[in-house]
């Protein structure tokens, strides 16, 4: 069917409509849990990411995690599992549809199916100035996937093993004494902390720039359940040219992770439960129908 210039302007006017209002969601209570912050941990462990490398950490429920940069601009590809169930893990795609391409304070990072619920609440980010640039380019999304090596071979032939997926993979690994291929199962879609991305407005194509990141500035987390982390240092750097090679000048990250303090007082804060829905998908209507 041929469609005429007046039917296209018409349809195209049509205002949009958002796919998941959240005006429902609990909202975060930030300044309760800055109190918490203050006053109900104490730091318990620090590592350090090396360039072009991955590491994983625990951080309790109740506790916090911040990633900081400390030598020049590089950007993290960051992957969260619950701690008991890694099964359980980062659902980017959903926390997108939640909040949008790209995260800030007071939003939260949520899980997969079945579990569907918080993982992880930002609490403060020193690029929450950055903003949205002309180019519609912001910080800390959740539109890219993870550079990787498969995809690089797919484009290049090339055979590059300190891709963030690879990174992951074998930090997993180790951490949990997974056999690699099985680690690499768990690895999943990231939140590219610090990085600054968008999509072009003529073709909309995923794109990358300058991260506006400086040394000292950082990224902090409340862990709404006991979580291991996984931070890839991006063979990117600053993502201002490429990835998926050693031709970036890349830098180490800092995370630091602060657990609970003995009998510190969290009320009336309560660790969110797994989803409510019943898992039945009709079928006990299908039942009831035949």
């Amino acid at each position: 069917m041929i469609t005429d210039q007046s039917d296209r302007k018409v349809h195209q006017q049509i205002p949009p409509t958002i796919c998941y209002p959240v005006e429902t969601l609990p909202a975060p209570d930030l300044k309760l849990l800055k109190q918490f912050r203050a006053e109900n941990v104490e730091k318990y462990e620090e590592l350090l990411i090396p360039p072009r490398d991955a590491r994983c950490f625990s951080v309790p429920k109740g506790g916090f995690f911040r990633i900081t940069s400390i030598e020049g601009p590089q950007v993290g590809d960051l992957n969260l599992w619950n701690a008991d169930n890694i099964n359980e893990k980062f659902y980017s795609g959903k926390t997108r549809a939640l909040h949008g391409t790209h995260v800030c304070e007071g939003q939260q990072l949520w899980s997969t199916f079945p579990y569907l619920r918080p993982m992880a609440t930002i609490v403060e980010d020193t690029l929450s100035w950055y903003g949205v640039d002309c180019y519609g380019g912001s910080v800390h999304d959740v539109i890219g996937t993870r550079c990787d090596p498969y995809t690089n071979n797919l484009l290049s032939g090339g055979q590059y093993h300190q891709c963030c997926h690879s990174n992951l993979t074998r930090a997993l690994s180790a951490y949990c004494g997974l056999p690699p291929e099985e680690a690499e199962c768990y690895v999943h879609d990231v939140l590219n902390v610090f990085m600054c991305t968008g999509f072009t407005r003529n073709t909309g194509q995923y794109f990358m720039k300058a991260s506006p990141v400086r040394p000292g500035d950082y990224l902090e987390f409340f862990s709404e359940i006991d979580l291991i982390g996984g931070l890839s240092a991006c063979p990117g750097g600053d993502c201002s040219s490429e990835h998926s090679s050693d031709t970036a000048k890349c830098f180490p990250l800092l995370v630091e992770v602060f657990a609970p303090k003995i009998g510190a007082n969290y009320s009336p804060w309560v660790p969110p439960a797994v989803n409510g829905y019943d898992k039945t998908h009709g079928l006990d209507l299908v039942q009831l129908s035949v």
